[in-house]
């Protein structure tokens, strides 16, 4: 038996579901099955994850900044309201659960958020001398750098303490809370990945592997690890 990973979902101005299919792509080739997870009402969180041996929180628009306790500053893009309800349960089930966890781009903001932590609404209006951080380019593209701590679980999980990555956001992860740590920095400072030590599996990262490892296979690692962790809840 193979685990089953639940990919979050956006939905589009026309209600329909939407995910990039390289979420999917990626998680069947580092031995899971994808599921696609639309967007539900928040209290059906504990149900859905009782069928699911781990969780991939998908990219998309900004994070409502009201979870962490601020107003919209004028930088602030769209935002989803169900979708935020949903995420941030799911995400914080996964957490007191011990299902693995995996947030990418939004999904380590969602993270992030659900944990207690802080996000910057818009880099550009918040920060001074950052980088181009939503890159002009194809996806696949390695934009800039990225630090990884050594000793970290992200840096046994690459195998390297430097990484290439590609670039498409304008929030990021600002105040980390207990229970996450920052392991991974662009050259700019911006935080591109926490993870949670006293847990199974729950890392984020700010970067999109899952349009780069076709090209580069070290982006199929941190699936590898998702999916490697899920199957401990597989029944025995």
């Amino acid at each position: 038996m193979l685990p089953l990973i639940g990919i979050t979902s956006s939905v589009d101005e026309e209600k329909r579901i939407r995910v990039p299919a390289g979420y999917a792509a990626a998680v069947e080739a580092a031995g899971g099955i994808p599921v696609v997870l639309p967007v539900l009402k928040p209290e059906r969180a504990p149900e859905v994850l009782s069928h699911l041996h781990g969780l991939l929180l998908s990219g998309g628009v900004d994070v409502d900044p009201s979870y962490y306790g601020e107003d919209p500053l004028p930088g602030l893009g769209r935002i989803t309201p169900e979708r935020d309800a949903f995420e941030l349960a799911l995400t914080r089930r996964a957490l007191e659960a011990g299902v693995p966890v995996l947030g990418i781009c939004r999904g380590v903001q969602v993270l992030n958020v659900a944990a207690g932590g802080t996000l910057y609404q818009d880099l550009a209006s918040q920060r001074e001398r950052v980088l181009k951080h939503s890159q002009e380019a194809p996806r696949w593209h390695e934009s800039h750098t990225v630090r990884v701590e050594p000793g970290s679980r992200l840096a046994a999980i690459l195998g390297v303490t430097e990484a290439r990555v590609n670039s498409f956001h304008h929030q990021a992860v600002r105040e980390v809370p207990s229970g996450l740590r920052a392991v991974a920095w662009a050259p700019d400072g911006v935080i591109e990945a926490v993870e949670a030590p006293d847990h199974r599996f729950v890392m984020g990262l700010q970067w999109h592997p899952e349009e780069m490892w076709r090209r580069d296979r070290l982006h199929l690692k941190p699936f590898a690890a998702l999916v490697e962790a899920a199957h401990s809840l597989l029944p025995r």
